[in-house]
């Protein structure tokens, strides 16, 4: 194993492992059995000859919250079935189609909607609850199943009491 950090020895009977306190490290360890190839399944370089595997490792410890966090969704969702209608213009013509939502949050949320539209697409997403209607975009399109496809779709500036849910 490199490193050049403080080194920490973890207990138990014969254990060698220890505990570093370092931003990333290379170790070795032991390959899989079962590989065909000179690569082992965890992303390292393997080396037949010694039966050893090496990778770096990053040790997140010292890593600020915000960088961890940056690729986690937005904000959070809630299941909740609401009905909901999608409405948009084609060749001059207003079109109208209605279905429900698997999840809502403060920015967007999936719906089934009986209708296909291409990724992009801008839309009017309308809460057939409170009647509250809102711009969206289509950022996500999942499969078709039998009451329509999945739509992920992002509110642009909704309202507060679009949903009629405090997040």
């Amino acid at each position: 194993m490199e490193c050049s950090a403080e080194e920490v020895p973890l207990t138990g009977a014969g254990n060698t492992h220890r505990l570093l306190k370092i931003e990333s490290f290379r170790i070795s360890a032991p390959l899989n059995p079962f590989l065909t190839s000179a690569s082992s399944d965890w992303g390292g370089e393997a080396s037949w000859k010694t039966g050893t595997g090496e990778a770096i490792v990053a040790v997140s410890r010292d890593m600020k919250f915000e960088k961890r966090m940056g690729h986690m969704r937005g904000a959070g969702r809630v299941n909740s079935r609401v009905h909901v209608a999608i409405e948009w213009a084609d060749a001059g013509h207003n079109l109208r189609a209605e279905g429900y939502t698997k999840d809502i949050g403060p920015k967007g949320c999936l719906a089934i909607i009986p209708q296909a539209f291409s990724l992009g697409q801008k839309l009017r997403l309308v809460n057939l609850i409170n009647q509250i209607s809102c711009e969206a975009v289509l950022v996500w399109r999942g499969h078709e199943g039998r009451a329509g496809w999945e739509l992920g779709l992002e509110l642009q500036q909704p309202s507060p009491d679009f949903w009629g849910l405090d997040f």
